[in-house]
């Protein structure tokens, strides 16, 4: 039988939720998966971080990133129209390099190669929410405005998503609406 007589090639939007700590991208790509009946892909850092019992290292930067694509991947399998990524590989090169002011090599070559359709950089309007793994209260505009940068620099369709509670939502949402109308 032909290839592609019978089936069809599904195309999955694949949507980044990035920014600084404390910004809601957990909460926001929940609630997105959800309304649009799909699936998301959690942070895999986070769980990483909570169980590894040491501080982490330059090195567990770049098994976090490769676990994070690697997860994608998987769950991009079982996602409907769109994918939900809680965080994305700028998040790693832009820790990496305030914390240890270098880029692990394999963030830097993948970068690139890992596409998104669309970023929502969560913006720092929503009150800070202490956090063990958490580090950085106070440089909350200091971040933003770095990811805004990269984004920027790198050329990439992206969205500030800012509000309260449900505008937070609404605001996300039409944004995703604006790219699935282009």
């Amino acid at each position: 039988m032909e290839k592609g007589l019978h089936e069809t090639t599904r195309r999955i939007v694949r949507v980044a939720i990035t920014g600084p700590e404390s910004t809601g991208k957990s909460s926001l790509s929940v609630y997105l998966a959800r309304h649009f009946n799909t699936v998301c892909v959690p942070e895999f850092a986070r769980k990483y971080l909570d169980k590894l019992g040491r501080e982490y290292t330059y090195d567990d930067l770049t098994f976090m990133a490769k676990k994070q694509i690697a997860a994608e991947k998987c769950l991009q399998k079982m996602a409907t129209r769109f994918l939900f990524c809680d965080t994305e590989l700028s998040v790693i090169k832009i820790w990496a390099e305030h914390r240890y002011q270098k880029c692990p090599a394999w963030v830097a070559e993948n970068l690139p190669k890992v596409k998104y359709d669309l970023y929502l950089l969560c913006d720092i309007d929503l009150p800070w929410e202490a956090d063990p793994l958490r580090e950085h209260p106070h440089m909350r505009r200091y971040f933003f405005d770095w990811y805004h940068r990269e984004l920027t620099e790198r050329r990439v369709n992206f969205a500030v998503v800012s509000g309260l509670g449900d505008e937070r939502y609404k605001n996300a949402l039409k944004a995703i609406e604006t790219l699935t109308l282009l």
